[in-house]
């Protein structure tokens, strides 16, 4: 439930929410994701976590994150630890609670609903301290995945739920034509 006249800010989880998107099977389109919680309320900020691994000479999020810091979202990034696990893959490390966590209790006393876009358990004491401040959360994630992308005391905490599959053709990118198909569409 959105008011029109109440202050937003979104919080969105980076990394969770492309996980969550894709285990739904869609892409999300943000410039139609911030124009849908434009229209729900008072916009104040819309903030976007992610970690980047800097050495790369390309990364296949750094098009996203420009895109995002020319385009209305505040970009919070971090440089990802690399590590090799025990059995010797290279994994990369790049949480970003903390950051998420103080944005919120920082602008908590300027805004009336926080939008989580996380399924992530560790945000409950967050979300609670905030519902402590008297700000309304909802939290955007999916319970439709296998197996759900949503910690349930996550979800009990919360005082809405946003089922992201629900949001599907409202902030869903069109799906593209796979490449064959469109190199013979163009030769006709």
């Amino acid at each position: 439930m959105f008011y029109r006249d109440e202050r937003l800010a979104l919080f969105i989880d980076g990394s969770n929410l492309y996980a969550a998107a894709k285990a739904l099977g869609f892409d999300i389109d943000y410039k139609l994701l911030r124009s849908e919680f434009m229209r729900r309320g008072k916009l104040v900020r819309a903030f976007y976590y992610t970690a980047l691994v800097e050495d790369q000479e390309y990364s296949p999020i750094r098009p996203l994150v420009d895109w995002l810091d020319y385009n209305g979202f505040t970009m919070v990034t971090k440089a990802a630890k690399e590590f090799t696990d025990s059995m010797g893959r290279r994994k990369v490390k790049g949480n970003m609670d903390i950051e998420l966590a103080v944005d919120a209790m920082e602008l908590a006393p300027r805004i009336d609903h926080m939008v989580l876009f996380s399924g992530d358990g560790d945000f409950r004491p967050l979300v609670k301290g905030i519902q402590r401040k008297g700000v309304r959360v909802s939290v955007v994630s999916t319970i439709r995945s296998n197996p759900p992308m949503i910690a349930d005391e996550l979800r009990r905490q919360a005082d809405n739920f946003i089922e992201l599959d629900e949001l599907r053709d409202v902030i869903g990118r069109p799906p593209r034509p796979p490449r064959a198909e469109a190199e013979e569409a163009g030769e006709d």
